[in-house]
């Protein structure tokens, strides 16, 4: 029996700059409390990766020019 695959399944989410400053597990996750909560840098380089889950976030539209 195979299940549909749920949010939490996804391995590269899209973030905006509004999403900004970034955490993983998202509050709108189905499952938001499985790990503890982790921010993310994801301006500096344009993604960056969940050491607890290994959820990889995108910057839309890349990294911020100008940030350090």
């Amino acid at each position: 029996m195979t299940s549909l695959p749920t949010e939490m399944d996804r391995t590269e989410i899209e973030v905006a700059a509004k999403d900004l400053p970034l955490h993983c597990p998202l509050p709108s996750q189905k499952l938001w409390n499985t790990h503890p909560r982790v921010f993310l840098d994801v301006a500096a380089t344009g993604q960056a990766r969940c050491p607890y889950c290994g959820t990889v976030y995108k910057l839309a539209g890349g990294a911020a020019p100008g940030h350090h």
